[in-house]
């Protein structure tokens, strides 16, 4: 049996960065097919995109009129895949962060997990042209997330990652409200809770050479308020099944 994979790569401003992309994900991975989704890109993005489209039978374009972020770039993007019964859906960056070299080795092993994380902070990762302030928010930000989540997943805000198509539809999708980093951690944080299987793959993570960075404070603001408050969460539904007479599910 063939397993189909769809590589969704969110775009807002990508024109210069995207052909590339797709040129290097083809190159490592020809099966694959890519979901396109623009958040209404000024650049042109969105047009070049459908112009690909419609020469190559495995990329296609969801265009949207607003810039409404990167989580629900992914969960519309989840959405059109899943309803195309594809069984691999992978998350990556259009700005050459991500490589296409790298791909295959996430897909290899999928087979045995519900959730494989491209990983930079693993054994065999590693970041290129990074400065020193992204390097020291990245790993203390992880380190936060393990710490507070009690997870062992080191790069839990990556955004490079496969999931099995059968995992996500166990999600409860529709109740994900998280942009950014936040995003990444508050879905890998649902699949271990849904019993799933992670696993970390290391690649090369390479800082974009064209376009601009879409962090912001605000993002990081958000994942700091809500980990916490999981985290809280977590601890505190720990602590109330230590007490006497607690009946455990």
């Amino acid at each position: 049996m063939v397993t189909r994979t769809l590589v969704i790569v969110p775009t807002y401003n990508e024109r210069e960065s995207l052909p590339r992309q797709l040129a290097a994900v083809h190159a490592s991975a020809p099966e694959v097919d890519v979901l396109v989704v623009d958040d209404g890109s000024p650049d042109g993005t969105g047009e070049w995109a459908a112009a690909r489209a419609a020469e190559d039978p495995r990329v296609h374009v969801l265009r949207r009129t607003a810039k409404n972020g990167l989580g629900a770039a992914y969960l519309a993007g989840f959405a059109w895949g899943l309803e195309r019964g594809y069984d691999l859906l992978c998350e990556m960056d259009a700005d050459g962060s991500h490589r296409g070299a790298d791909l295959p080795a996430l897909l290899a092993r999928a087979s045995s997990a519900d959730l494989v994380i491209g990983s930079r902070w693993v054994p065999g990762g590693e970041v290129v042209n990074w400065p020193r302030h992204r390097l020291v928010l990245s790993t203390g930000a992880n380190t936060y997330v393990r710490l507070a989540l009690g997870i062992g997943v080191h790069d839990a805000t990556a955004g490079f990652r496969v999931y099995r198509a059968e995992m996500l539809r166990r999600l409860s999708l529709t109740d994900v409200e998280s942009q950014g980093y936040c995003f990444q951690v508050d879905m890998a944080w649902r699949v271990i809770r849904a019993g799933g299987t992670v696993v970390e793959v290391p690649i090369t993570f390479v800082e974009r050479e064209a376009g601009t960075s879409k962090m912001s404070g605000a993002i990081i603001r958000e994942a700091l308020v809500k980990v916490t408050a999981w985290g809280v969460a977590h601890r505190v539904r720990q602590l109330a099944d230590l007490l006497p007479g607690r009946t455990r599910a």
